[in-house]
């Protein structure tokens, strides 16, 4: 079994579009761990807040068919890829690390992601996987987080969203 961590976000009704996908993940993996739902600006651009928050699972499935899976559950709720890279979203979900691996592959798979630099990457992150390693950097998303630049910085935190299986669940 793998480990994998994944970034979620949305800013188009995203209650609707991350219930529903907590509700997805939860249904497909058994060992499932989902932080709170922390509310972020938009990046890149100027546009609506998101609602982000990451999730932990176990899987034996490879990057790749993850990755598959993934897009898969984007598609089904709207997710739009004719856009610019920096725009609004129904439903994005990154796997950010899988294991220590280091790789690129199709369906713009890349591991670990870019966007662990973010702060909206970062905080739902730390709060469930602080001891996660960034298999490029060498430190913990712990480390990473207390050392960016928005690390003081309040966002805030919305009810969760998907019942059982939140943070303090235990996937290490």
């Amino acid at each position: 079994m793998h480990t994998a961590c994944l970034s979620l976000g949305s800013n188009l009704d995203p209650e609707r579009h991350l219930r529903a996908a907590i509700d997805a993940l939860h249904a497909r993996f058994d060992d499932l761990v989902v932080s709170a739902i922390y509310r972020f600006p938009a990046v890149g651009y100027d546009g609506p807040d998101f609602l982000n928050a990451a999730a932990v699972l176990r899987t034996a499935l490879s990057p790749e068919a993850l990755n598959a899976w993934l897009h898969a559950l984007e598609d089904a709720h709207g997710r739009d890829r004719s856009g610019p890279r920096y725009s609004d979203r129904t439903l994005d979900i990154d796997v950010v690390l899988y294991d220590d691996l280091v790789a690129e592959g199709a369906g713009n798979l890349r591991i670990p992601r870019d966007e662990l630099r973010h702060a909206f990457v970062l905080k739902p992150l730390a709060e469930i996987a602080p001891e996660a390693v960034h298999p490029v950097e060498r430190r913990t998303i712990a480390e990473l987080w207390r050392a960016h630049p928005d690390h003081d910085t309040h966002f805030d935190m919305t009810a969760p969203l998907g019942g059982s299986g939140l943070a303090g669940d235990g996937i290490g």
